[in-house]
């Protein structure tokens, strides 16, 4: 099975599963190597969920898990950073400081406000709404470079009324046109995030008409995540991810060791 480039643990504000069963049920799936990415959202509204981690703890469970499962599994340890405009510098710094293998820059707010929040569609035309988060996600990615790959880039279409509707493209098209080509020049890379399959949006994010897109314009670091929370995600719906990349002239899928890209075959 396709290594998973998106896991959680304990160490995200949003999951309470140990790091050893993440990596016992990817073994049980044959999987050679995993990378567990817990959330690091600077600046987060305050809430029920605290998303940020003690990296130097981190680090030494991670590194401690990664020697007692060597030979099983190869553990690579990085991070799914909260992207803001205003925290570019303060990521990019925090990049620097840790050994990361692998570094996925999200954007789960605009305007400070989360799209699970009921509020952020209040008193705004919901397409306008979707239209502003794609635009300070475009502002975040393009202000940044502590990130390897743009995470789950319509992740604003989890929580809309019609998301099999608004598929994004080609409705906001020159937003998401000017990320990719922007990540491409740069040479970082996008997800094939399957939590949209299990969300109930029917596909991956972003949708395969951005997928589609990003290979059009020259795309080709490309990961494989399930975004998994619990051990039951895991590879989640991974089958379905050969057809769909082989479709758009994807012929490997990447991994990730000391920020370095490696490619293999689908």
């Amino acid at each position: 099975m396709y290594s998973d480039y998106h896991l959680h643990t304990s160490f995200s504000g949003d999951s309470v599963t140990d790091p050893r069963l993440q990596i016992e049920k990817a073994i049980s799936l044959g999987m050679e190597e995993i990378c567990i990415t817990d959330h690091q959202d600077f600046d987060f509204p305050i809430g029920d969920s605290c998303f940020v981690f003690d990296t130097d703890r981190y680090f030494k469970v991670l590194r401690e898990l990664r020697e007692e499962y060597s030979g099983r599994i190869k553990l690579h340890i990085g991070v799914e950073a909260g992207l803001q405009p205003h925290l570019a510098e303060v990521l990019d710094w925090y990049v620097r400081m840790y050994p990361f293998d692998y570094v996925i820059g999200s954007s789960h707010l605009s305007r400070g406000i989360d799209p699970y929040d009921e509020h952020f569609w209040e008193g705004i035309d919901e397409d306008e709404a979707i239209e502003r988060f794609f635009i300070d996600e475009r502002d975040s990615l393009l202000a940044a470079s502590c990130y390897d790959t743009a995470g789950h880039i319509d992740f604003v279409l989890r929580t809309c009324s019609a998301p099999g509707e608004k598929k994004a493209w080609p409705k906001y098209s020159d937003l998401i046109d000017e990320m990719l080509r922007h990540i491409i020049e740069h040479g970082k890379g996008i997800e094939c995030n399957t939590a949209g399959f299990r969300s109930g949006l029917g596909f991956p994010n972003p949708h395969p008409d951005i997928i589609r897109r990003y290979r059009e314009l020259g795309g080709e670091i490309i990961t494989i995540g399930s975004d998994a929370h619990v051990p039951g995600h895991i590879g989640y719906n991974f089958e379905l991810i050969k057809d769909l990349l082989e479709s758009y002239g994807f012929r490997y899928y990447t991994v990730f060791s000391g920020r370095k890209p490696e490619f293999k075959r689908l």
